[in-house]
């Protein structure tokens, strides 16, 4: 098992890193840690001068920098490699490397909570066909050497069953507690109901517990995994009365407007990330079948 990890010699690059180690040491994963440069994009006909022989010598330093940072009990391998985009040249990476998931760090531009997710990050984030995980600011400072518990936020709408069996193998292979939270309540779509509190509550049950059925079909009898429903006045309110630990995940699906088997971070996701200070991994959605709802 890969794990690709997008990295400068940045703070947003060590919570990467730091981000990858505890995802490697968790799932008996290898680490390819990626730096990609931009390629000289001089006229041709126009002298060279070296310029990609030197910034390759800068960008080794650096890896190998970040290679002396991964402990013994973690293998990792270091890549420096060009191209046209930073978000091309990781995810081709991963795609020839057969990885399960990209890992970059949120710190960059545009503050959002304890993530502050730069032009890479966000367009890893609405394009990537691999699972991304951001790490929030400061996880280079944790002790945290394992992943603690797996959180899976998850709803109704199209691309659930792929989020939903991602966050099930993760936690089977890590074997780490799952705790499942049901967005049901919070859907735009459930409005119609939201006048009658039974019917609301009535549903999210159903729903907390079809998926909760689900994910222990596919896992060993006496797995830990639990069942929660989340409500309030909005998103960050409901997320916020969970409790959450160092060394906690929580794993989100895309947004409906996604293309197949790409990623787009939706509306609901985006506000989480303004009030959780916990590692997030966003799970494309799967192709539409034929007569599927595309609402």
């Amino acid at each position: 098992m890969k794990l690709v990890v997008g990295y400068l010699a940045t703070p947003g690059g060590a919570d990467a890193l730091a981000l990858g180690i505890r995802f490697a040491r968790t799932l008996g994963a290898e680490l390819e840690i990626c730096i990609v440069l931009p390629p000289d994009t001089r006229a041709p006909g126009m002298p060279k001068g070296g310029y990609e022989e030197v910034l390759a010598g800068q960008a080794q330093e650096w890896l190998d920098d970040a290679l002396k940072r991964v402990p013994d009990d973690v293998v990792a391998h270091g890549h420096v490699t060009f191209a046209e985009s930073f978000t091309d040249g990781l995810i081709g990476l991963a795609q020839k490397h057969d990885a399960v998931a990209i890992v970059v760090g949120g710190s960059g531009g545009g503050l959002v909570g304890s993530f502050s997710l730069g032009s890479v990050v966000s367009e890893l984030l609405h394009s990537s066909p691999l699972p991304v995980a951001v790490a929030p600011r400061g996880t280079r400072e944790s002790a945290i050497k394992k992943v603690r518990e797996v959180t899976c936020a998850i709803g109704q709408r199209q691309g659930a069953d792929r989020l939903l069996a991602t966050a099930v193998a993760a936690s089977k292979a890590a074997g780490t507690p799952l705790r499942l939270v049901s967005l049901v309540a919070l859907d735009p779509a459930f409005g119609h109901l939201r006048s009658d509190d039974d019917a609301v509550r009535r549903r999210a049950h159903e729903h907390a517990q079809k998926t909760l059925d689900a994910a222990k079909a596919e896992l060993p009898e006496g797995f830990p995994v639990t069942s929660t429903i989340v409500s309030g006045t909005s998103v960050e309110n409901a997320v916020s009365q969970l409790d959450w630990h160092d060394g906690d995940v929580i794993m989100v699906g895309s947004s409906r407007l996604s293309a197949p088997k790409r990623i787009f971070l939706g509306n609901t996701a985006a506000k989480m990330l303004r009030v959780l200070d916990v590692p997030m991994v966003v799970v494309p959605r799967d192709d539409l079948e034929d007569g599927e709802d595309r609402s």
